[in-house]
């Protein structure tokens, strides 16, 4: 396996972090650090199964706190979740349900119009913490709107990085064009100084004299396109590349369901997009180190997550592997919506894995309720608190997940949704009015369709599926040409 020789040193933890007591000997508000990474994969860390990819940092983040290992996105593109995440609403109660503009393209159905933009009238967890005292800073992605919906106007103090673009306007090495972020020489790439400045923040705010928590959000790019390489460390996995793999990467091929033609990436072995997983990894070992060297990581809840699945399917294949997980981002099959999601901080247990299923939504309320919140149902009204699972419970009230995504996308996705009751899943395709039932428990790979084998159980879903899209007054596609 390869050690990279630019890691910093590795920060574990053995036992569950407690925050430090307050001169009354009461404990402080926490701070929350939240990383939110762009297209990675469930199955892009080391510590969730890459043996070609290197995420030393984020592995060490996991020892250190409870790692879930069925977390999903709200939709399989990153609006809709980053959407859901803020508000812990779901995509269809805010009316994102596409990436932002989306893309048009001609087929079965028209085009069905969703917001451009994350409406002011929502209410954030930025603004919630803002409200609550907690200073806010948010760096990197935020692709929710055009100017007078930023960062900004969603409750964050500071915004370094975030525009209504979903991928670095003007590229990862400066000279970039981001409206907000300017360049501190050529050649300086972007991971790197949005991870300067979130510790820099970190480092101020640990020597503010009022002491007031803060909430810091660092919203990667990576690893989105264009697939750039880390000169850091791309020479290091091209070596290792050439040293492991002496073929051609397999594909398998995909669509048929959805009416597509396409491939999905059968393997992890593209050194560039190694590389920005590594690069991705060592901003967040930064960060981590400055909470460390501050003396606020015990008082600090960290959490790890990405906004929709890695990009493996297209029409060429997509740079990464979400093996054994079928298909990825753009796909409502589980390579798509499933992602890796890490919490860590006081009242969490260390070293943890959880199977129960979680969506971005509960992130919300479980910020909350990890700071001494008082939950806020109004608001976060699809997601639910996780500290009974991060304080060891092993499960919570059984729930069904559902995932409306009535758009095309440029991976060969045609308009669907999907659901899945405990362990069973049904996918509806519209273009081809067709519909799949996979059993997760027996079958996570979504290999071997059993609609046929169990129409009672397809029903029971599809029925499940039509009363909570009744429910929630989602837009359903429009055959072409009827008005």
């Amino acid at each position: 396996m390869l050690r990279l020789s630019f890691a910093l040193p590795l920060l574990f933890v053995t036992a569950a972090w407690g925050a430090p007591p307050r001169g009354d000997g009461e404990p402080g508000a926490p701070n929350v650090v939240l990383f939110l990474v762009d297209d990675l994969g469930a199955n892009d860390l080391g510590c969730t199964g890459s043996t070609f990819y290197e995420t030393p940092h984020v592995d060490a983040l996991a020892a250190a706190g409870t790692r879930f290992s069925q977390a999903y996105a709200a939709c399989p593109v990153c609006s809709p979740t980053r959407a859901s995440l803020l508000t812990g609403r779901h995509p269809v109660r805010v009316d994102v349900t596409d990436w932002i503009p989306g893309t048009r393209r001609k087929g079965r159905f028209q085009h069905v119009d969703d917001r451009d933009n994350l409406a002011l009238e929502e209410v954030t967890l930025a603004e919630v913490l803002k409200e609550e005292g907690y200073g806010t800073f948010f760096a990197g992605k935020w692709h929710l709107g055009d100017e007078g919906h930023w960062p900004t106007d969603q409750g964050f103090d500071v915004n370094i990085g975030g525009n209504s673009k979903g991928s670095p306007p003007g590229g990862y090495y400066a000279p970039w064009k981001n409206p907000t972020l300017t360049a501190r020489a050529d050649g300086e790439y972007l991971t790197d100084r949005l991870a300067d400045e979130t510790a820099a923040f970190v480092r101020n705010a640990s020597q503010d004299a009022d002491g007031e928590p803060f909430f810091a959000m660092l919203s990667f790019y990576n690893v989105h396109t264009p697939i750039t390489a880390d000169n850091i460390t791309v020479a290091e996995f091209e070596r290792e590349a050439e040293r492991r793999f002496d073929d051609p990467t397999p594909t398998i091929e995909e669509g048929a369901a959805a009416g597509a033609e396409v491939i999905s990436r059968a393997r992890q072995d593209l050194p560039a997009y190694a590389s920005m997983v590594a690069a991705m990894d060592r901003a967040v070992g930064k960060v981590m180190n400055t909470l460390e060297n501050q003396g606020l990581r015990e008082n600090t809840v960290v959490i790890f997550f990405s906004d929709n699945g890695g990009l493996c399917t297209s029409r060429r294949m997509g740079p990464t592997s979400n093996l054994p997980l079928r298909s990825g981002k753009g796909w409502l099959y589980e390579g798509g919506v499933r992602e890796p999601l890490i919490v860590a901080g006081p009242g969490v247990l260390p070293g943890k894995v959880v199977d129960e299923p979680v969506v971005s939504m509960d992130l919300f309320p479980t910020v909350l309720e990890l700071c001494g919140l008082k939950s806020r149902p109004e608001l976060h009204a699809d997601g639910v608190s996780l500290v009974p699972l991060l304080a060891g419970s092993d499960e919570l009230e059984p729930r069904d997940f559902v995932w409306h995504y009535p758009h095309y996308h440029g991976s060969g996705w045609t308009p669907g949704a999907s659901l899945r009751r405990g362990d069973w899943k049904a996918i509806e395709f519209y273009e081809t009015d067709t519909a799949e039932l996979y059993d997760l428990a027996a079958d996570p790979g979504e290999l071997k369709n059993l609609a046929a084998e169990r129409p009672d159980k397809l029903a029971e879903l599809r029925t499940a599926l039509r009363d909570w899209q009744s429910a929630m007054n989602a837009k359903m596609p429009v055959e072409a040409g009827v008005r």
